[in-house]
């Protein structure tokens, strides 16, 4: 008896590794490829490259020069353009400041009805 059932436990245990190594091969993977060839074959980002120190401090001064002319010629048109107010008499520099209200106010009008009418058109393809 005791026999009888030794045989049939060794049995199960057979059967059992029978089936979890069919199960094992039936899981499925997102990328074929990948399964075959180990990794992908398509490289998104490419090669990294590290520049030598002299070319990134030479960007890194680049950068910083055109940020100060940047800078510089927004101060110039500020300038320019509070001199041209400043050299016009009282009346023309009222009605300056109010047609730059005027054009302040209808450009955040267009801006308000832009952004309305993206979201109605973004709403029909979501």
């Amino acid at each position: 008896m005791n026999n009888l059932s030794m045989r049939k436990l060794i049995l199960f245990l057979f059967v059992l590794s029978l089936a979890t190594g069919s199960c094992t091969a039936q899981i499925f993977h997102k990328n074929p490829e990948k399964q075959l060839f180990g990794k992908s074959h398509i490289n998104k980002k490419g090669p990294k490259v590290k520049e030598p120190r002299k070319v990134l401090k030479a960007k890194k001064k680049q950068e910083a020069n055109d940020r100060k002319l940047k800078k510089d010629s927004e101060k110039s048109v500020k300038r320019s353009q509070k001199r041209t107010v400043d050299i016009q008499t009282p009346e023309v520099q009222a009605r300056m400041k109010k047609n730059k209200k005027e054009v302040i106010i209808r450009d955040k009008d267009n801006k308000k009805k832009v952004k309305d009418g993206s979201k109605r058109a973004g709403k029909k393809y979501n």
